[in-house]
């Protein structure tokens, strides 16, 4: 069994709103799918942002040996 989801609202432009029915039309996948990747995406490009801890090989981490 997948995941709890929370429910929100966003909003698309009716280009991308047509656009997703389509893909949805071929692919059989949900668009609420299509749009949780696109969050996973944009969350992992802009991880630096968030907390957490720093990976080891990370070239911005502080400190350390050169």
């Amino acid at each position: 069994m997948g995941r709890k989801k929370l429910s929100t609202t966003v909003y698309i432009t009716p280009e991308q709103d047509e656009a997703l029915k389509q893909l949805h039309g071929k692919t059989k996948v949900p668009v609420a799918e299509y749009i949780r990747q696109g969050i996973d995406l944009i969350l992992h490009r802009e991880r630096h942002h968030l907390p957490g801890q720093l990976m080891l090989d990370d070239p911005g981490r502080s400190g350390g040996a050169k």
